[in-house]
């Protein structure tokens, strides 16, 4: 299935190459970073703005004389042109989730962190609910990103006119595609969904799946629709 990709949790290598243009995604580049004890290389997106979030591990992201906290659960969003570094003070590996979009509408020219844990919690269709991170209130003006939060069951099929990329960040589940075709996901799978693809991320678990999806052009997670085409709204049980 081209929508899907598993990674390896136990994987040390610098980075993994989750969605880009060749696996068939044009608006993102998602990636896993993981930096080791010290200060890293310049990380530079060059001509894309970039969205970060921390999976494991905690240091600093360093912006030219600016330093800012990380930590799991702490996003980030760096601007076109601007080089960006962590450091790292532990022995343990500082993982981030980047996701880079390419020819970004112009914002602000400001990078932002974000402390998802303190963001309001919002809701959206079938008791699903979510945290904003990066978003064009923070400078980002092309994407959205955000905590998701799906409890057990499986939400009405929809989709979005919006594309995306989603990493399962705890949980397990399964993908179905236009009723027709199914995955299991788990802990460090990666979907890709192009606007308006039929789609359902149905939570198999006890508790809670947690996501962490980026789509352009940025707007709410909350916005979604039925196949017929009527708008999803309001909390479904």
């Amino acid at each position: 299935m081209r929508y899907l990709v598993q990674t390896s949790a136990e994987t040390r290598e610098p980075a993994t190459r989750l969605f880009d243009a060749e696996r068939g995604c044009e608006a993102f580049a998602q990636r896993i970073l993981r930096f080791g004890a010290g200060l890293s290389d310049e990380q530079e997106p060059g001509g894309s703005d970039e969205v970060l979030y921390v999976l494991a591990g905690s240091g600093e992201l360093v912006v030219g004389d600016d330093r800012r906290a990380l930590a799991h659960s702490t996003a980030a969003f760096v601007p076109a042109g601007r080089s960006w570094r962590v450091a790292n003070e532990s022995d343990e590996p500082l993982v981030v989730l980047s996701v880079l979009f390419r020819e970004p509408l112009p914002g602000n020219g400001h990078h932002a962190v974000i402390d998802l844990t303190g963001q309001e919690l919002a809701g959206a269709t079938a008791a699903r609910r979510f945290r904003l991170g990066a978003t064009p209130d923070v400078g980002c003006a092309s994407a959205t990103q955000f905590l998701g939060y799906i409890p057990p069951g499986r939400a009405p099929d929809h989709y979005h006119h919006y594309e995306e990329v989603v990493y399962i960040v705890d949980g397990e589940g399964v993908l179905h595609i236009e009723g027709e075709e199914s995955e299991p996901i788990g802990a460090g799978s990666s979907v890709h969904l192009p606007a308006r693809l039929i789609h359902c991320l149905e939570n198999t678990g006890s508790g809670d799946m947690t996501v962490l999806g980026v789509f352009r052009p940025a707007g709410s997670p909350a916005e979604a629709y039925y196949p017929d085409g009527r708008l999803a709204t309001g909390v479904e049980h």
